[in-house]
């Protein structure tokens, strides 16, 4: 069956829970000779939170700027909501539901918090955002940005300019942007880099959340008990090569995982 057009103004509420909302096969990266994400297949079903985790350089950020259209594929197929995204740009990526964070949390300084989501959910750029926020000249959505802003907790602070917040509200303030335009998968890369294990934790609470909230989440991170303990599956990336695909508690327990990635160290016994 050849996958149905994508229509973004349409929302995926037929789709039941556990169907698949984005589908990779085969996919492949290179960067001139160097083959950085080799034969990737990947499935994230509706309401679910999935993990993708290997050592430094096993192509698990690449994987992600490919399934979002910031790096185009030298083969393989990507579908999301049933419909061909392979070779869609970003934006419209974006504007169909498949959101994303980056390593380096995305924030515009100049603006309070709830700017800085005003701007994800009106796909503006920052020079549009400040002449909207001085002479508005048109109405402004505010539904997405209450949602994210309630979703991450962050009400008590959306006034406050990001230099105010700790590390933890800045990592949610990063997520709350790419939840202000409600997409039906986010896509989080490194999102409890630098926090400490009770920022961590708290992160990890509130995006068990958001499936409930119907968002689902594809997660990159480092912090293993925070991957281990929201994620309902989780693929493992070593050299670009898929070596490992399952539950936590099979993850935790497979050898390939333990020596690829590990070293020979029990993956429950990292911090």
């Amino acid at each position: 069956m050849e996958p149905r057009s994508l229509n973004p103004g349409r929302e995926s509420q037929t789709r039941e829970p556990g169907s698949a909302l984005l589908s990779a096969s085969n996919l492949r990266v290179t960067y001139g000779p160097v083959v950085a994400v080799d034969d990737l297949n990947l499935e994230v079903s509706e309401g679910s939170v999935v993990g993708l985790i290997g050592p430094n350089g096993a192509g698990k950020t690449t994987a992600i700027d490919a399934l979002t259209g910031y790096h185009p594929l030298t083969a393989g197929r990507v579908l999301f909501k049933g419909a061909e995204i392979t070779k869609m740009r970003p934006y419209r990526r974006a504007r169909a539901g498949l959101g994303r964070t980056f390593q380096s949390v995305e924030l515009f300084d100049d603006l309070t918090v709830e700017e800085n989501l005003q701007v994800a959910a009106d796909h503006l750029g920052i020079g549009r955002a400040l002449g909207d926020l001085f002479l508005p000249i048109r109405g402004r959505s505010r539904e997405g940005v209450e949602w994210a802003l309630s979703l991450c907790d962050l009400g008590d602070v959306a006034d406050r300019m990001p230099k105010e917040l700790s590390a933890g509200q800045r990592k949610l303030a990063g997520v709350a942007r790419a939840l202000a335009q409600r997409p039906r998968l986010v896509l989080l890369d490194e999102p409890a880099a630098g926090l400490d294990t009770d920022e961590s934790v708290e992160l990890g609470k509130r995006l068990r959340t958001m499936p409930e909230a119907g968002v689902s989440v594809l997660i990159v991170d480092h912090d293993m008990s925070l991957v281990l303990g929201i994620c309902d599956e989780i693929h493992v990336l070593d050299f670009g090569k898929s070596i490992a695909h399952g539950t936590p508690a099979q993850i935790r327990d497979n050898d390939d995982v333990i020596s690829a990635y590990l070293g020979g160290e029990r993956v429950g016994h990292v911090g």
